[in-house]
């Protein structure tokens, strides 16, 4: 079998491809901080030792889907962290300065 030009490019893309897509996963405790407050309406989330990165992603497990008005409530839980890989990583950091609204999602589903 003969390797061409495009044989060896479309192998290159299917590795990068695999690579910039490659995750790990890891169940982590935390702390979540709800408030909704005339002064303030937030949600914090203290991931028990990790750090997350650029690129990478957390699902927090068990939370409300609301809490009443004039309320702060804090209590554990545990969240799903996926790292990205170190491809994607490194193009989320070049392109962040220009797309920083693409680099975060943040959503409430009740």
């Amino acid at each position: 079998m003969e390797l061409t030009g495009w044989s060896v490019a479309a192998a290159v893309v299917v590795v990068v491809g695999a690579w910039y897509v490659m995750t790990r996963k890891s169940e982590v405790p935390c702390t979540v901080d709800l408030e909704m407050t005339h002064d303030h309406f937030h949600a914090h989330v203290d991931l028990k030792g990790v750090e997350v990165d650029p690129g990478d992603e957390v699902l927090v497990r068990n939370t409300p889907s609301r809490i009443a008005f004039g309320t702060t409530t804090t209590f554990e839980s545990s969240a799903e962290v996926k790292r990205a890989s170190w491809l994607k990583r490194q193009v989320i950091k070049l392109t962040g300065g220009t797309e920083i609204h693409e680099l975060y999602e943040v959503g409430f589903e009740g």
